[in-house]
Formats: structure tokens, C-alpha cells, sequence
């Protein structure tokens, strides 16, 4: 923990001389010291959890330390999204104030409520609980998901949040460039994927809000099992919201797709919802079209190859720190078969 009346801070990022000053004149409440500890850091947004030594917490959201583009790590886009939705039966934590001076921190940042909730990742942090908690914490997923899709844009302000017109085809080319752009190796089947993608672009179902990563490790579960919150929102604008159903149930494949791999595999604890359960409870709470859906398995697996590779360039490059990044290459071929695969289903 770092305390504020030493003038500095040992964290990086978050000089808590200087976020003291700002932070007692924008949210209000707050009383005595603050101190402060990194909550999640890495080349993803920064998060911390800052305390005064009343019992209160908040939690301070930045972008990660260096250059980075501002489109990939937009405080105040994600600031918008979960302030839009307060009133909305979706979960989100409360927002409290937005600092786009970069004087202040270096870098544009946000204060919100700190939610008590466990962010599961692996199926052994589920297999405790036994399957019928398990069941209910999957069940909460999908149906929170759905919630989110409901939601007007234009009924909370978010009418001008993202274009919708069009969206897909953006991403099958957005994906394309990124792969390209870290290209170092034959990926003859990511050629044959994007083809078969651009070539075959589903009708676009109704445009909503976008979660755009939404998986089990970004909604914090609360001790009675339901969702407390849905975070990570840097991703989110409008579009096609069965992208969010196709990357959810991507990631709850990974487990079997990349056998030992380092992967979140959450969805093979017993009691989780299987994928057709899954598709089922969904498509009980919306009446979006499915009948396409492997056009966007397809996507999902073209889009979270791109990223992996990107890695993997990176990693080639010694650009990375850490461990891990040596097996990230390996899980790139799987992802392009199984979105090959992807478009043979539900046609």
C-alpha cells in the first residue's frame, strides 16, 4: 500500500500526491489518507483499488504507461457506456468522475464504485461450488448478456455510440488488417477464413450495444452467485450484438479447442452451461436470428486468432515481458480450423 502524505507513490501510474488533489474536489466523501494497490496491470487498461482509511473504496481505471493509441484505451468511451447504463437492468458499477486532464496522471482516467465479486476464470475456482451453483452462475451470464442486448441506445444516450450499418463487414476487414499486420509466418488457413468470411457476410441482426470481450471473468459474480457487475467495457460500441453471444461461446471452447494450453477454461467445470444450453437460454430471451451463427463463430475465431498473432509477433520481436508468451503462437492454428469449421454450422 502507498500512502499519499508521503508526496509519491510506488505504484506505477498513479502518483497519489497528485490524484489526492484532484480526487478531493471531484468525489466527494472521501476522508482521511488514501492509499492504493494495483489491482490488474499488463499491456490492458490499469486498474486500482484506492482506500482512506474510513472503509470506503473506489476503483481508478487508466491507460497502460508508454504510447498507446488513444482509440484502443478511450477512458472516457468506457466511462460513457457504464454511466449510460446506471438506470438499466444491466449490472454496472457506479460511476463517480471522469479526468481527461493529463496533467493529473499522465494519462486520461476514471473513478468508479468498487464491487464486491469474484471474477472466475478457471474451472477449478468453480469446481468447489459444485455443479448447481456452477449452473446458476452460467445461467446469469447468458441472461445478463441478453439484458445488455435489450437495451435501447438511443433510450440512454447512446445513440451515436458506434456505426451499426455495416458492422460486420468492418470487422471480417479490421480483423484482416491486424493479421496483416503482424504477418511473420504462412497462415495459409487465415487467407482461406477471411475468403470465405468476406465472401458470405450474414445479414446484420438488429443493432445494440456491444460488450465486445464479454466472458466470465469480466462480470464479477457476487456470493450469491449472480452478476454484481459487467467491467472491461473498452471494447464496447454498437453493432451486431451476436458477436458478443459467438466470441462467449468461443471462449467457453477454448478449454477443449486448446487442450493444456494456459486458456480460461471456466466452462468445463461440471454444472456450467453447455454450448447448446447456452444458445438455448439465449435465444429464449431475444428474437434474434441464430440461423447464421457460424458466420459468427467464424468471426469470433478469425478475430481472437488476429490478437493472438499479434502476440505472437511480439513476442518473436522481444517485445513482451513475462511468461507464457512462447506458447501463444501454438493456439493460433487451432482457432483458424475451428473458425473453418464454424461455417459449416448451424446453416
Amino acid at each position: 500500500m502507498t500512502n499519499a502524505t508521503t508526496g509519491c507513490s510506488d505504484l506505477p501510474g498513479l502518483d497519489l500526491a497528485r490524484f489526492t488533489d484532484w480526487f478531493s474536489s471531484s468525489v466527494p466523501g472521501a476522508g482521511g489518507d488514501l492509499t492504493a494497490r494495483l489491482v490488474a496491470g499488463g499491456k490492458s487498461n490499469l486498474t486500482y483499488e484506492v482506500t482512506d482509511g474510513t472503509g470506503q473504496a473506489w476503483i481508478v481505471r487508466r491507460p497502460p504507461l508508454g504510447h498507446v493509441l488513444a482509440t484502443a484505451h478511450d477512458m472516457a468511451r468506457e466511462y460513457r457506456v457504464m454511466s449510460a447504463l446506471q438506470d438499466t437492468e444491466v449490472p454496472v458499477p457506479t460511476t463517480y468522475a471522469l479526468c481527461e486532464d493529463t496533467n493529473v496522471l499522465g494519462a486520461p482516467f476514471y473513478v468508479m464504485e468498487r464491487v464486491a465479486g469474484t471474477p472466475y476464470r478457471h474451472a477449478s475456482e468453480l469446481a468447489p461450488l459444485g455443479p448447481e451453483r456452477t449452473r446458476a452462475i452460467s445461467t446469469g451470464l447468458v441472461d445478463t448478456l441478453a439484458t445488455l442486448h435489450e437495451v435501447d441506445p438511443a433510450a440512454v444516450g447512446l445513440a451515436d455510440f458506434g456505426r451499426p450499418e455495416g458492422f460486420l463487414a468492418r470487422q471480417v476487414g479490421r480483423w484482416k488488417k491486424q493479421l496483416d499486420a503482424s504477418y511473420c509466418r504462412d497462415l495459409s488457413a487465415a487467407d482461406e477464413l477471411h475468403a470465405r468470411l468476406a465472401a458470405d457476410v450474414a445479414p446484420e441482426s438488429a443493432p445494440g450495444i456491444v460488450h465486445g470481450d464479454y466472458r466470465l471473468d469480466n462480470v464479477l459474480t457476487d456470493d450469491r452467485d449472480r452478476p454484481a457487475a459487467v467491467i472491461d467495457w473498452e471494447m464496447a460500441t454498437l453493432g451486431d450484438p451476436l458477436t458478443d453471444l459467438a466470441l462467449l461461446v468461443l471462449y467457453q471452447r477454448l478449454g477443449t479447442l486448446l487442450g493444456g494450453s494456459a486458456v480460461a477454461d471456466a466452462a468445463s467445470a461440471p454444472g456450467f452451461l453447455t454450448e447448446d444450453e447456452t444458445l438455448q437460454r439465449y435465444a429464449a430471451r431475444s428474437d434474434r436470428d441464430l440461423s447464421r451463427f457460424g458466420f459468427y463463430l467464424g468471426l469470433a475465431s478469425f478475430k481472437l486468432a488476429a490478437i493472438l498473432e499479434g502476440i505472437h509477433y511480439r513476442h518473436l520481436h522481444g517485445q513482451t515481458v513475462g511468461a507464457g508468451f512462447e506458447h501463444v503462437g501454438k493456439v493460433v492454428h487451432p482457432l483458424l480450423d475451428a473458425g473453418l469449421t464454424a461455417l459449416k454450422e448451424h446453416r
